[in-house]
């Protein structure tokens, strides 16, 4: 399957073992979503429970919302990451204080889905990498799938959850392939080895832990054994599982496209320094998008972490 096709085979399995569950959003319902993620649910399951929504992200969020305080399980999609500045008000008012503010009467088990980050050549506003602006929220949980098979069982774990999930689709791999099982597993939190190694760590998520496996792989010509740590769960972050990475190759860097100022990338910092100051060899290093809005497509070769400045940080970390 590709990813596009793991995360179509998750939600007809959600809607099919979960008759609360409900899709909803911006053309997801006749046209089957602008990536065909929802391509084929309208026809199967109804009108009733996958349909369309006006183009208004703060309605969609908000729907969301009074779905689930009556008892429903909705899954709304944000067409894509640059639309999701109108339905903040909702997103961090409303579904991220819910459960908190009713003192657990009012669980929130909405997945918010939005394909996100870059790497499609989209126009301005159509990609961005919000996470840092979703993991500072209180109330939310975040994850980024890298894979097929991650994207299929992700998914469904954070459907099945009574919290509200930002789920960050990878817009770049939506077309990547590789064998999917279909079975939701028992390691679905926290994050993941992608690769072993032993002279550093590299912690990325999304499209980036691809990019970094390719590091990993032309290092490896030279003998470098680079160890890839794909994070998944941004918010809550795994920690004793990238400690136990950082802890064991004793450096650190930190991919990820969204600016490098007030990124992800410093909250992980933070925890490497925290937990293992005395066991670095070097300083933590970071490899990031530059601090500017996310340029429209003709530029993003130029903004997204590519192969050379990768290596260039492994150099600078391997000194």
């Amino acid at each position: 399957m590709s990813m596009q096709q793991a995360l179509n085979a998750a939600l007809a399995d959600i809607l099919d073992t979960d008759p609360r569950a409900l899709i909803f959003g911006e053309d997801v319902g006749r046209l089957g979503g602008v990536f065909r993620v929802t391509d084929g649910l309208r026809q199967r399951f109804g009108a009733e429970r996958c349909f369309d929504t006006p183009l208004a992200e703060s309605a969609i969020v908000g729907m969301a919302v009074g779905l689930a305080m009556n008892g429903w399980h909705p899954l709304p999609e944000i067409q894509f990451d640059g639309f999701s500045y109108p339905a903040m008000n909702q997103i961090i008012a409303q579904l991220a204080r819910m459960n908190y503010r009713s003192r657990g009467h009012l669980p929130m088990p909405v997945t918010l889905r939005i394909p996100s980050f870059g790497g499609i050549r989209a126009p301005e506003m159509h990609g961005e990498s919000l996470e840092a602006l979703f993991a500072q929220v209180p109330g939310l949980k975040v994850v980024a799938p890298a894979t097929p098979q991650q994207a299929y069982q992700q998914l469904r774990h954070a459907a099945a959850l009574p919290d509200p999930v930002i789920f960050m689709e990878p817009k770049a791999r939506y077309w990547q392939r590789e064998t999917v099982q279909r079975e939701v597993g028992d390691d679905c939190e926290g994050a993941r080895i992608a690769r072993h190694g032993k002279h550093a760590t590299l912690i990325a998520w999304g499209a980036m832990v691809a990019r970094c496996l390719e590091v990993a792989d032309m290092a490896a010509e030279d003998g470098v054994e680079l160890e890839v740590l794909d994070l998944r769960w941004l918010k809550p972050i795994d920690t004793d599982r990238l400690i136990a990475s950082v802890g064991k190759t004793r450096r650190a860097l930190i991919v990820h496209e969204s600016p490098c100022a007030g990124g992800l990338g410093a909250e992980i910092s933070a925890l490497i320094n925290e937990h293992c100051f005395g066991q670095l060899r070097a300083p933590v290093e970071r490899v990031t998008g530059f601090d500017v809005p996310y340029p429209a497509g003709e530029l993003e070769d130029e903004y997204l972490p590519n192969v050379d400045r990768i290596l260039f940080g492994v150099q600078r970390l391997l000194g």
